[in-house]
């Protein structure tokens, strides 16, 4: 007997819940709000997985929401600031040597995407293609970038 979209999703996501919770823990940076930007997105892809007309895009569709719900979160934190930096006058020293996670989030939004879908999640160029809803060759052509920059960042030869 054939699944329904509904409960292809639903296995999906308890197979991979980890998955989602560290990707999105990787944008927002904070336990609770990584725990609530992956349950906005499962709400979500519940509410709308009547809307998937192809269930084989099934991960990067429900990819493509998780990120959205990511972004979104992002946005609405940036307006806020936080007590313990208006308090903080003097800049903290600088260090020689980035560590990658902090030369990663140096780099723009869409390039941590694709550097994060490809090696944080193990997607295909393809997929992330799909995810992002950009040109295969527009992928590509961020990654490299986003490696090249890291590299310079960590002041390390790869």
């Amino acid at each position: 007997m054939e699944q329904t979209v509904r409960q292809q999703l639903s296995d999906y996501i308890v197979a991979h819940q980890e998955e989602f919770y560290r990707l999105a823990y990787s944008y927002v940076k904070n336990r609770d709000a990584a725990l609530d930007v992956v349950q906005e997105s499962i709400v979500k892809a519940l509410a709308k997985s009547d809307t998937l007309r192809r269930p084989e895009y099934l991960k990067t569709w429900f990819y493509r929401i998780l990120l959205n719900e990511s972004m979104n979160h992002h946005r609405r934190a940036k307006r806020l600031v936080p007590l313990e930096d208006t308090l903080l006058e003097t800049p903290a020293p600088a260090r020689e040597r980035l560590d990658l996670y902090d030369a990663i989030e140096r780099l723009d939004w869409k390039e941590q995407t694709v550097v994060r879908l490809r090696f944080f999640e193990d997607m295909k160029l393809e997929e992330i293609a799909r995810v992002t809803n950009t040109n295969l060759n527009t992928v590509k052509s961020r990654l490299y970038k986003s490696l090249r920059r890291l590299r310079e960042l960590t002041e390390e030869e790869c």
